[in-house]
């Protein structure tokens, strides 16, 4: 049995709601699309901290709390918790709100990734100071 969780009183990053083709026959979301929406929402506070592009640079730990359906209402939580000279490393952690019961919120998957900021070129840039 899980505990039934409120959402973060924080701001989110990033809210989605699963589809048939995002899933196998059973009604499983793949992990291969939470992963690649996980990435998109850690990359959204690395964007704005290095004020233009990035590039994920490495998948530091990803682990599936709980299965995720078709029809969950995914919301993605995304923080920086370390920034280097180039490098900003996000957490992010992931809710699914279970449509078929609206107060049923547990938490599904929660990551660490490190972005690199790039320049025009691609290559690693300095991160901007913060005023």
């Amino acid at each position: 049995m899980t505990d039934i969780l409120q959402l973060p009183q924080k701001p989110c990053a990033l809210r989605v709601m699963p589809q048939p083709a995002d899933a196998n026959i059973h009604g499983d979301v793949f992990g291969g699309w939470i992963m690649a929406q996980v990435d998109i929402a850690g990359s959204i506070p690395a964007s704005r901290r290095a004020n233009g592009r990035v590039a994920t640079i490495a998948v530091n730990s990803f682990l599936f709390k709980q299965p995720v359906f078709v029809g969950d209402l995914l919301s993605f939580y995304a923080d920086i918790v370390k920034t280097g000279n180039t490098s900003i490393t996000v957490s992010v952690e992931v809710y699914a709100q279970r449509m078929s019961l609206a107060e049923d919120i547990v938490k599904v998957t929660e990551a660490t990734l490190t972005y690199v900021a790039t320049d025009s070129d691609r290559r690693p840039r300095a991160l901007p100071a913060l005023d």
